[in-house]
């Protein structure tokens, strides 16, 4: 069956906007400046701020009013129990599953974290399986985590969707497999390598996918 490796994060699930939410809480509930949560939101970078930065950076700003345990509660439980899995990604994702693609979970993050969302979002219940860079000791675009997913199988005729240049995108031309970079509404600026196609979201990107007759395949 052909291989279909998705991202998780602000392609699957909008993990930006849950973590503006929980940090939102964060700063109400501990008394702090409700205009800090562009810095905080900043700060994270979609996550891909190494956590230990983000905690220090936190404790340095807030160390007279939250103890860096605190601060640490908050990140490990990060957005983890507030994302959400659209209606039309999940039927997208159902229709993919139908017409004989292997689905496959390849995202970078803690364990913890990430199997709490596809487990809470049900998304356990839908695809063939996942993997977590913490537990198989590589990162996307590492060709190493795309190999993982694959499971010893050839990644021949194999697509990934994306929201990240560099991880997606980037690591998808490393194994030569095909592409969807996820835009949400962004412009395309990367000049040493490109997408085979980019879709607005994760519906459209899984619908466009499964609608490529298989004689246009690689």
């Amino acid at each position: 069956m052909p291989l279909l490796m998705l991202d998780l994060d602000n392609t699957l699930v909008d993990r930006d906007a849950a973590f503006r939410d929980a940090a939102s809480e964060f700063l109400t509930a501990h008394g702090l400046p409700p205009d800090d949560l562009a810095w905080l939101v900043s700060v994270d970078a979609s996550g891909y701020t190494p956590r230990r930065t983000v905690a220090e950076a936190m404790t340095e700003r807030y160390g007279g009013t939250v103890t860096g345990d605190v601060v640490r509660t908050f990140l490990d439980r990060g957005a983890a129990d507030r994302v959400t899995l659209t209606e039309p990604t999940r039927d997208a994702l159902a229709k993919a599953v139908a017409a004989g693609w292997t689905c496959v979970i390849v995202t970078n993050g803690r364990v913890s974290q990430q199997e709490l969302k596809i487990r809470r979002t049900g998304l356990d219940a839908i695809v063939h399986g996942w993997v977590i860079s913490e537990s198989t000791g590589h990162k996307k675009p590492a060709p190493e985590i795309f190999h993982a997913a694959a499971a010893g199988a050839s990644l021949h005729s194999s697509w990934v969707i994306g929201d990240s240049a560099h991880a997606d995108i980037q690591g998808a031309t490393g194994i030569d497999a095909r592409s969807v970079w996820v835009s949400h509404g962004r412009t395309w600026t990367e000049p040493a390598f490109r997408p085979t196609h980019i879709a607005v979201d994760a519906a459209s990107a899984i619908h466009y996918v499964i609608g490529v007759p298989k004689s246009a395949r690689p």
